[in-house]
């Protein structure tokens, strides 16, 4: 059955429409912000999102591999390998992706966030970011549990030690603040090292990155 929130969103995304030399072309919202190299990442994030985040940041990839691919944004987080995915990702391809949080990056969106190319990694003012430690819960056998437990915590540091790559805070710190959920502003996020500035204006990106609208 399908999800009725799903059907209510689906009926609320606009349509652009656009002259061409062959007439009139309609395109939803995000797709015309596609062609303009801009990405979302909304809402929880799990495999079917981020199969749709790899497949787009790929496709610009092939479109053009020097130029830069926009990033907004506004995620409480979701499934670690499914973020670790489209990190994985962002780190692979040639084009640098610069990084916008709006609303909230939380969790895995805040790693996200951080992945950014540095220098290129930015908030609105009243955005919120938040980091912590992975979660989860199993059932099972003993064994089964207890195997769990110990590739959980290999999870957690190896997250700890991206968080320490993108941030240039040192082990210790990152361990310590990620024990628990820990709420920034995004002046915060910034001293924390996870974003680069903090902007009001598109003028103040555009001239960051060299780039026009």
């Amino acid at each position: 059955m399908s999800d009725p929130m799903e059907i209510q969103m689906s009926t609320l995304v606009p349509m652009v429409v656009e002259q061409t030399n062959r007439g009139e072309r309609a395109y939803d919202i995000y797709s015309r912000l596609l062609k303009e190299r801009i990405i979302f990442v909304t809402g929880p994030i799990e495999d079917n999102i981020a199969s749709l985040i790899i497949a787009q940041l790929l496709f610009l990839e092939a479109e053009n591999p020097k130029k830069e691919i926009s990033m907004y944004i506004n995620s409480p987080g979701g499934v670690v390998t499914s973020g670790m995915a489209i990190y994985d990702t962002m780190q692979f391809i040639r084009p640098p992706v610069a990084t916008l949080c709006t609303g909230q990056a939380a969790s895995m969106g805040s790693l996200l966030l951080a992945a950014g190319e540095k220098g290129m990694r930015y908030a609105l003012p009243n955005a919120r970011v938040m980091v912590h430690q992975p979660s989860g819960g199993f059932q099972g056998t003993a064994s089964d549990i207890e195997r769990h437990a110990e590739d959980i915590v290999k999870m957690k540091r190896r997250l700890n030690e991206i968080y320490v790559k993108h941030t240039g805070q040192d082990y210790d710190t990152v361990e310590r603040t990620l024990d628990r959920d820990y709420f920034m502003t995004a002046e915060d996020a910034k001293a924390f090292g996870l974003i680069d500035e903090v902007i009001q204006k598109r003028e103040v990106l555009e001239k960051a990155t060299g780039s026009s609208e």
